[in-house]
């Protein structure tokens, strides 16, 4: 395989990084050259709805036309809170394409959490599924918000404008490319030390990176028919589905939601090519009964990421899918996503390795006190190249903590050997991965230390064998104080995500594990494993 050329240059004004030199200027152009070299290809399948290239471009056309006519323009937030339908992909294409600044949100926070992000980075339209409404925040907690966009209605809508009244009749688009590559062309909001979400800014320049990493290292091509099974507003979603789709010039088949067994019909029935999922959804289809009698001959690059792949799991696909080459993906939100990629004939032979280090990547693994250590210790990751974000949206203090003359502080502990083969041991931060969502444990104790019975509150992992780990709450509530567990499910479900409430909880006599600083022995709190739900 032969790799597009790379050089020197300096971004964002103060950091010098190994690029391509022949990129795209931005993305809306990857999109630009999928349409003009592609048109009658098939771009995009959900549900028995089929839209080529030049069908696809045509929507985003109207809808850019259509925000325009609202006044969006460049630099403009507009947020996402739309699922896995064709409407998302639309929107993506028409905010690139004005070279406004798309804030996707996943479908399943709740209130609080979505005024928050509103509020932080000054949005001025949000555009929603109809099924959200009773979640809407506020007006007067979103001043900034000038328009309510409402998906899955059809003529007027009480709180704002329908989305299929964006669309009509349109002539040749006058509406030029607007993006420049260094423009933030995203922010995706990721928690942070404070248990806030900051709003990580990435680039047109960070993702064109990602997304021919992406294409050259999987050998994508037209020919390739991927599957957007995990949520679009994620960035593997967005980046290693969505628009890695339009760098190879290829389809991409969404699903609204995942389940193993439509999962395996949908790859059989459109031969898909090419996923990307977390290990957990793997495991759930091998555990369907008649995973066998699926062919599923078509399936050749399976990436998978955040969290390791069990070898039991490796074993069985390469015996029942033989030709199907599971990749290990290592990256994040900060890094537009890929770092590492293990090639598909090491995957095997290296279970507890995520792979080697992409073109244009440099990291480093360094010791608390910023000093690099030797192959094969254990450090932080600092990781940097043209990928990498600039920082955090309207958060200097944030951005000044994280990142390192260009480098960003994973804060992931981990080594590289002398094969340069990375490894990732532990999180610094206490960050739970349950099915590849990562939950920040201070994010939820911050909501259940607002309960009038809870005194103290620690949150940890507690391990699962499909999802990898589950969120579990140990509790000391106040003296006379009484409370279920199921009172405090309902409590959080109404404050956060469905994914980050506790599914156990343990409620403690005794005050909490502290060590001689006072600091949560959450190390102790992970080894209680048995539920007492009064």
């Amino acid at each position: 395989m032969r790799l597009p050329q790379q050089r020197y240059e300096c971004l964002f004004g103060r950091r010098v990084v190994s690029c391509y030199a022949e990129r795209a200027s931005s993305v809306y152009e990857i999109f630009a050259r999928a349409v003009a070299a592609r048109g009658d290809a098939e771009a995009l399948v959900c549900e028995g709805q089929r839209l080529s290239y030049r069908d696809l471009s045509s929507l985003v056309d109207q809808l850019a036309v259509g925000l325009s006519g609202l006044n969006v323009k460049r630099g403009d937030r507009v947020a996402i809170w739309v699922g896995n339908r064709p409407e998302f992909i639309m929107i993506l294409g028409a905010l690139l394409k004005l070279g406004a600044i798309a804030v996707p949100l996943s479908t399943r926070l709740q209130t609080p959490e979505v005024t928050f992000i509103l509020d932080q980075c000054s949005a001025n339209v949000l555009i929603y599924e109809a099924s959200l409404t009773t979640r809407l925040p506020d007006m007067q907690e979103t001043p900034e918000l000038i328009h309510r966009i409402e998906v899955g209605t059809i003529g007027d809508v009480k709180l704002g404008i329908s989305f299929s009244n964006l669309f009509g009749d349109l002539g040749p688009c006058t509406i030029a490319n607007q993006c420049k590559e260094e423009d933030t062309a995203m922010i995706l909001y990721t928690s942070g030390t404070t248990g806030r979400p900051k709003g990580a800014m990435l680039t047109h320049v960070n993702i064109v990176h990602t997304l021919i990493n992406y294409q050259q290292m999987m050998e994508l091509s037209t020919d390739d028919r991927s599957v957007l099974a995990v949520p679009a507003s994620h960035v593997t979603g967005m980046l290693a589905l969505i628009m890695t789709a339009w760098q190879a010039q290829s389809a991409l088949v969404m699903m609204p939601e995942f389940k193993a067994r439509d999962f395996l019909n949908l790859i059989e029935k459109e031969r898909i090519t090419h996923t990307i999922i977390v290990p957990a959804m793997y495991n759930l289809c091998l555990l369907q009964p008649d995973f066998e009698q699926y062919d599923l001959s078509s399936w050749r690059v399976g990436g998978f990421g955040g969290a390791p792949m069990p070898a039991a799991t490796i074993a069985e696909f390469a015996r029942k899918v033989p030709g199907l080459g599971l990749r290990n993906v290592y990256g994040s939100t900060e890094t537009s996503s890929p770092v590492t990629m293990m090639p598909a004939s090491q995957t095997a032979l290296r279970p507890d390795s995520v792979g080697l280090v992409l073109p244009g990547v440099q990291i480093l693994v360094m010791d608390p006190k910023g000093i690099e250590v030797g192959l094969g210790e254990a450090g932080e990751l600092w990781i940097a190249g043209p990928m990498v974000i600039p920082g955090y949206w309207e958060n200097p203090q944030a951005t000044e903590d994280s990142f390192v003359a260009g480098y960003w502080r994973s804060g992931d502990i981990g080594s590289i050997d002398a094969e340069g083969f990375v490894r990732v041991f532990d999180r610094v931060k206490d960050m739970i991965n349950r099915g590849g969502y990562k939950i920040y444990s201070l994010e939820v104790e911050n909501v259940l230390c607002h309960h009038s019975a809870i005194s103290e509150c620690a949150v940890v992992g507690k391990y699962c064998e499909v999802l990898g780990e589950r969120v579990m709450a140990h509790i000391k509530l106040r003296p006379g104080q009484a409370v279920t567990a199921e009172a405090l499910r309902i409590y959080c479900l109404e404050r956060l995500a469905d994914y980050k409430v506790p599914e156990s909880f343990i409620f403690s006599d005794s005050p909490l594990p502290r060590n001689a600083n006072g600091k949560l022995l959450k190390r102790t709190l992970r080894d209680q494993t048995d539920p007492i739900n009064p």
